[in-house]
Protein backbone atom coordinates (compact mmCIF):
# COMPACT_ATOMS: atom_id res chain seq x y z
CA UNK A 1 0.00 0.00 0.00
CA UNK A 2 1.41 3.36 -1.04
CA UNK A 3 -0.97 5.53 0.99
CA UNK A 4 0.00 7.59 4.02
CA UNK A 5 -0.35 4.81 6.60
CA UNK A 6 -0.41 7.19 9.56
CA UNK A 7 -3.29 9.17 8.05
CA UNK A 8 -5.23 6.04 7.07
CA UNK A 9 -4.68 4.49 10.50
CA UNK A 10 -5.86 7.66 12.25
CA UNK A 11 -9.02 7.83 10.14
CA UNK A 12 -9.82 4.14 10.65
CA UNK A 13 -9.32 4.44 14.40
CA UNK A 14 -11.67 7.41 14.38
CA UNK A 15 -14.27 5.36 12.50
CA UNK A 16 -13.80 2.50 14.95
CA UNK A 17 -14.41 4.90 17.83
CA UNK A 18 -17.55 6.14 16.12
CA UNK A 19 -18.79 2.58 15.64
CA UNK A 20 -18.20 1.89 19.35
CA UNK A 21 -20.19 5.03 20.06
CA UNK A 22 -22.95 3.86 17.76
CA UNK A 23 -23.18 0.56 19.61
CA UNK A 24 -23.55 2.43 22.88
CA UNK A 25 -26.19 4.69 21.36
CA UNK A 26 -28.22 1.67 20.23
CA UNK A 27 -27.83 -0.04 23.61
CA UNK A 28 -28.99 3.15 25.34
CA UNK A 29 -32.01 3.50 23.01
CA UNK A 30 -30.87 6.93 21.85
CA UNK A 31 -32.89 9.07 19.46
CA UNK A 32 -32.99 7.51 15.96
CA UNK A 33 -31.98 10.70 14.16
CA UNK A 34 -28.91 11.06 16.40
CA UNK A 35 -27.91 7.49 15.54
CA UNK A 36 -28.49 8.12 11.85
CA UNK A 37 -26.36 11.28 11.90
CA UNK A 38 -23.55 9.37 13.59
CA UNK A 39 -23.84 6.62 10.98
CA UNK A 40 -23.52 9.19 8.21
CA UNK A 41 -20.42 10.66 9.84
CA UNK A 42 -18.84 7.21 10.10
CA UNK A 43 -19.66 6.41 6.49
CA UNK A 44 -18.09 9.71 5.41
CA UNK A 45 -14.82 8.77 7.11
CA UNK A 46 -14.80 5.35 5.49
CA UNK A 47 -15.50 6.90 2.07
CA UNK A 48 -12.60 9.31 2.62
CA UNK A 49 -10.27 6.42 3.49
CA UNK A 50 -11.35 4.47 0.44
CA UNK A 51 -10.94 7.53 -1.81
CA UNK A 52 -7.41 8.11 -0.44
CA UNK A 53 -6.39 4.48 -0.96
CA UNK A 54 -7.83 4.34 -4.49
CA UNK A 55 -6.25 7.67 -5.43
CA UNK A 56 -2.84 6.45 -4.31
CA UNK A 57 -3.37 3.09 -6.01
CA UNK A 58 -4.09 4.81 -9.32
CA UNK A 59 -1.05 7.04 -8.97
CA UNK A 60 1.31 4.20 -8.14
CA UNK A 61 0.29 0.61 -8.88
CA UNK A 62 -1.90 1.31 -11.91
CA UNK A 63 0.47 3.92 -13.32
CA UNK A 64 3.39 1.49 -13.01
CA UNK A 65 1.34 -1.34 -14.54
CA UNK A 66 0.88 0.57 -17.79
CA UNK A 67 4.54 -0.18 -18.51
CA UNK A 68 4.15 -3.89 -17.84
CA UNK A 69 2.10 -6.82 -19.09
CA UNK A 70 -0.03 -6.52 -15.93
CA UNK A 71 -1.67 -3.28 -17.10
CA UNK A 72 -4.94 -4.80 -18.30
CA UNK A 73 -5.38 -6.66 -15.01
CA UNK A 74 -4.99 -3.43 -13.02
CA UNK A 75 -7.57 -1.71 -15.22
CA UNK A 76 -10.01 -4.58 -14.63
CA UNK A 77 -9.44 -4.31 -10.86
CA UNK A 78 -10.28 -0.61 -10.92
CA UNK A 79 -13.35 -1.23 -13.06
CA UNK A 80 -14.56 -3.83 -10.53
CA UNK A 81 -14.15 -1.31 -7.70
CA UNK A 82 -15.95 1.39 -9.68
CA UNK A 83 -18.82 -1.04 -10.29
CA UNK A 84 -19.05 -1.73 -6.55
CA UNK A 85 -18.94 1.97 -5.68
CA UNK A 86 -21.75 2.82 -8.07
CA UNK A 87 -24.22 0.16 -6.92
Amino acid sequence: MKSDKAKITRLLKTARGQIDGLLRMVEEDRYCIDISNQLLATQAILRAVNREILHDHLNSCVKDAFNSPDGQHKIEEIMDIIDKLTK
